[in-house]
């Protein structure tokens, strides 16, 4: 039964499913992350039962020989019931270091499935943070000096200013969008050739996308610099996930990274040093000379896995933090209040940007933030614990 688990968990890292569930187009159907850990702990209480049965019998039998030591009558009789008892014992004591490396292999194998899920999780917002936090499209939005009519009226006031009292701005200042604007409004007052007929329709043809540009000018900046900096966190999150798979299969002896795994799907690979390294487990464990060792590998097992949940915090508190931003960006893009009146001249890249932050806070709720490996439940399948225990 456990070759079946063992067989069962390993394949599962490599997303490869007993069912062989394909579709018409040869591709294995996945199960959802949920229905991946619930099974896993299934497994794992299954594990935990046929061992509790094992200690049962044997707790039955050491009561049988404390029985029989007692009411021997003999030194003979008393020292069968002596070494019956010593032999429970050990017995018991092999049962429970068994127990222990089942249950670490199963929650190790889980633990590398994870740090897959996760990655997987930080690509994806990697390249999300890529496509919004792209200056052109944000800079080409907040600046009006981009806007064709807007050029239109700076290149109309410049031909019929008044070359004695008009004035040029420097290339800096030019673009900057308060100054160019001040400077437009300063020039076309001020200028006699144009009738304020004519004044009044140039404003208007440029209205909106002034009002836009100076309300949402700085909104759209911010919402700028601070995408540029989640997706630094996002890559510093990377980064410690990539070290944390280091760490993690350094005890099978894989020595690939994370990202070359990815891209070379190389899980294969991993199952294999993964196979031989509990076969050496499987072989100390049966020795009792090799106890000390058994003892250590089991060890080099647990460990990553604490550093794994430390991981887990660390991303989770970071998800929040992405959350609460792109709710914060959603409230500026959505507080333009003249978006109605000015539908028509505000630019597509505004909407497309509004849409991408709605569909974003929906996904920091659910595809990013990994709600299945939260809870007491995700607790004991990883590290055992039992807050009920």
């Amino acid at each position: 039964m456990k070759l079946i688990i063992y067989i069962t968990i390993i394949l599962s890292l490599c997303g490869i499913h007993i069912s062989h569930a394909i579709n018409d187009a040869g591709n294995i159907n996945e199960i959802s992350i949920e229905a991946h850990i619930e099974q896993l702990y299934i497994e794992l209480e299954n594990t935990k039962a046929q061992y509790q049965e094992k200690y049962t019998l044997i707790s039955v039998a050491l009561s049988e020989a404390t029985q029989g030591i007692k009411e021997s009558i003999t030194t003979d009789q008393k020292l069968y019931w002596l070494l019956e008892k010593d032999q429970l014992k050990e017995e018991r004591e092999r049962l429970e270091l068994s127990e222990l490396s089942d249950l670490s292999k199963i929650r190790y194998i889980k633990g590398l499935q994870i740090i897959k899920i996760l990655y997987e999780k930080t690509l994806a917002l990697d390249h999300h943070f890529a496509s919004v936090s792209t200056f052109r499209e944000i800079n080409k939005i907040a600046n009006p000096n981009n806007y064709p009519e807007f050029k239109n009226i700076k290149e109309t006031i410049g031909v019929k200013a008044d070359k004695k009292k008009g004035f040029n701005l420097t290339n800096i200042l030019g673009n900057n969008i308060y100054a160019s604007v001040a400077h437009s409004f300063i020039s076309l007052f001020n200028n006699e050739a144009t009738s304020r007929t004519q004044k009044e329709e140039s404003l208007k043809d440029v209205e909106c996308i002034l009002d836009f540009t100076l309300r949402m000018h700085n909104d759209l900046n911010t919402i700028y610099f601070e995408t540029v900096f989640l997706q630094k966190s996002n890559e510093n999150i990377m980064g410690e996930l990539q070290q944390l798979f280091i760490d993690f299969t350094k005890p099978i002896k894989y020595r690939i990274s994370l990202k070359e795994c990815r891209n070379s799907d190389d899980w294969d690979n991993v199952r294999d040093h993964l196979d031989t390294y509990l076969e050496a487990l499987n072989t100390a464990l049966a020795d009792d000379s090799k106890r000390y060792k058994a003892h250590k590998m089991q060890i080099n097992l647990e460990f990553p896995i604490d550093r794994l949940l430390q991981f887990i915090t660390q991303y989770n508190a970071f998800i929040d933090q992405g959350a609460k931003f792109y709710e914060k960006f959603g409230i500026m893009l959505n507080s333009y209040e003249n978006e109605t009146q000015c539908a028509s001249q505000i630019p597509v890249e505004y909407k497309k940007l509004k849409e991408s932050i709605a569909v974003a806070i929906e996904k920091f709720n659910t595809a990013y933030k990994p709600v299945e490996i939260n809870g007491s439940k995700m607790k004991e399948v990883l590290y055992g614990l039992n807050e009920y225990d």
